[in-house]
């Protein structure tokens, strides 16, 4: 993959061909990738896949609410399969999204190959806890108990359904370590690793 910046934006030519997905981005609940995501697109004028889109766009198609499909994927795990089928096949489509966002969207770009970046912020629980107090005004323990518990839940469906937890280190390219890090040092050093490899 090679790259070019044109008008202050980055693009990249993959086989002569426009670019699709430039990069995966990773981490548990309230370790900040939707606010790196945004600051990606406002930088580079990049589209976004969040995997919540997916799973939002089929409750609507089953016309369910999202309590309710939610629920229906923890019963019947075929239904969880499909919703990642889906993702992934959007992240290989000729329209993909230039930056993908879920906690296995980096697992998938690796297992299919794909050539991106596999992105995956490392924040400690205590600072996650803080950044959901701020968000959703809870406790801080509160907090603490809601994203262990949610933590626990989806490691093991993941590792029920594909044998694998989002937070190994395996697929990515890079892990940033981001406890002490605000949303602009999350942002630059993201964008140094890009301009680096793009």
């Amino acid at each position: 993959m090679m790259g070019r910046v044109q008008n202050g934006a980055m693009f990249a030519t993959m086989n002569g061909c426009e670019p699709m997905l430039y990069l995966t981005v990773s981490g548990h609940p309230g370790s900040g990738t939707s606010t790196l995501v945004k600051g990606l697109m406002n930088r580079f004028d990049w589209t976004s896949l969040n995997g919540g889109d997916v799973f939002r766009a089929e409750a609507k198609r089953r016309e369910m609410s999202l309590t309710d499909f939610g629920r229906l994927c923890q019963e019947e795990l075929d239904v969880d399969r499909s919703l990642d089928a889906l993702l992934k096949e959007r992240m290989q489509s000729e329209s993909a999204a230039n930056i993908v966002e879920s906690r296995l969207a980096g697992w998938w770009a690796y297992r299919l190959n794909l050539p991106c970046l596999r992105i995956w912020l490392d924040v400690d629980d205590e600072e996650r806890a803080r950044r959901v107090v701020n968000r959703e005004g809870i406790t801080v323990n509160e907090a603490l108990e809601a994203n262990a518990l949610r933590s626990k839940v989806d490691g093991e469906r993941f590792m029920e359904l594909y044998g694998i937890l989002p937070e190994d280190e395996e697929p990515y390219t890079h892990v940033i370590s981001a406890t002490n890090l605000n949303a602009d040092e999350i942002l630059e050093s993201v964008v140094v690793l890009l301009e680096a490899n793009l």
